[in-house]
């Protein structure tokens, strides 16, 4: 074992989430040799395959062993079939964000060369979402749901926020900023959530003031879903509660010209999980047609997370690697056809792979 020796755990998912998991693997092994990092990759199973092995999802050792590693790469998961946990139907992403308490889900999206894109303007932004609390009905409550049928015809949806939620989140977007282009764009709905989003905003403007080097704006959700489609290249960061989070970041990985292309990264005090941006597509898997670069760049984010938390240049370099060749490979077409390519599942992740090894 060498001196940055790592444990991962691996669960590869349901649908085409083997099949991309295993592209992964193979670009992650690649890293590992060529930087020295000694990744320990252990492999389990979650989700359908761990419900008809185990009668659940997710079993409890299995949390206790990705507690004793570094970090988690989850392959996507068939969530919306997920729905009675009583029968072992545990939704495997909601459960390891709330028990490691992963309260940042960092996603990236960028113009590639050779992608076409709805986007007027190349650009390069992270979105960063609070992934713990707000409008998510399982995240915000200690036992049940937020959500109430009162009547047959009347619902109630209730939304946390705290002071200390907001805190965090906005100062993991003001340390991602300063790395970056030094601007943090504050997402919210304040002129109508006036104590909720306002609490949002007022911890924006206290840690801002902790970042000179970092200009802070605020935009009302809606007006930002404009400026996104009309000027994405003018926004660097961009920080906001959970669910503006989860709708505002599809937009920009479509705008990047396919959410295939879009990594992310949740991430918490202690633990970090790598996780594809989009869903477990049942309708295509086991035909060699997924495309596994969501994966393979939410795996470059877990390793960029452990550089940091590590100190480490070689996981930073192992990041960067990964990036680097995927993009390589988009403009060079070996991708999978949804981004221009013209390669299978396999192939593409042999191609990432092959450049991966060039430079040895």
């Amino acid at each position: 074992m060498t001196r940055n020796a790592l444990h991962l755990v691996v669960l590869p998912g349901d649908g085409i989430g083997p099949e991309i998991t295993a592209a992964t693997v193979a670009v992650l092994e690649a890293v590992s040799n060529r930087f020295d990092l000694g990744l320990r990759l252990e492999h389990d199973v979650a989700g359908h395959a761990s419900l008809a092995r185990h009668g659940t999802t997710v079993r409890p050792e299995l949390l206790e062993k990705v507690q004793a590693a570094d970090g988690l790469v989850l392959g996507p998961m068939s969530t919306f079939e997920y729905t009675d946990e009583s029968k072992g139907g545990i939704n495997p992403s909601m459960f390891f964000r709330k028990k490691l308490d992963l309260f940042a889900n960092i996603r990236p999206a960028r113009t590639y060369p050779g992608v076409r894109h709805p986007a007027v303007e190349p650009f390069d932004l992270v979105v960063v979402r609070e992934n713990t609390e707000g409008f998510y009905a399982d995240r915000n409550m200690e036992l049940g749901s937020a959500e109430m049928l009162v009547t047959p015809d009347v619902c109630v949806s209730l939304r946390r926020i705290t002071r200390p939620c907001c805190e965090r989140i906005a100062r993991a977007a003001f340390r991602l900023a300063a790395t970056r282009r030094g601007k943090v764009h504050a997402v919210h709905k304040a002129n109508v959530l006036k104590l909720g989003d306002g609490m949002f905003l007022e911890e924006c403007r206290k840690v801002a003031a902790e970042f000179p080097g970092v200009t802070l704006d605020e935009y009302i959700v809606d007006a930002m879903t404009a400026h996104l489609v009309r000027a994405p290249g003018k926004f660097d960061v961009i920080v906001t509660t959970n669910m503006f989070g989860d709708i505002l970041s599809d937009l920009t990985a479509e705008l990047s010209g396919s959410i295939g292309l879009g990594g992310s990264v949740n991430a918490g005090e202690r633990y970090a999980m790598a996780q594809a941006a989009h869903g477990s597509a049942p309708d295509i898997a086991g035909q060699d047609r997924a495309n596994p670069f969501s994966l393979m760049l939410s795996a470059a984010q877990l390793l960029a997370w452990q550089a940091e938390r590590l100190g480490s240049p070689a996981f930073a370099q192992a990041s960067q690697a990964i990036a680097g060749a995927v993009a390589e490979a988009v403009a060079a077409g070996e991708a999978t056809p949804d981004v221009g390519g013209r390669l299978g599942t396999a192939a593409t992740g042999r191609a990432v792979v092959e450049r991966l090894r060039a430079t040895d």
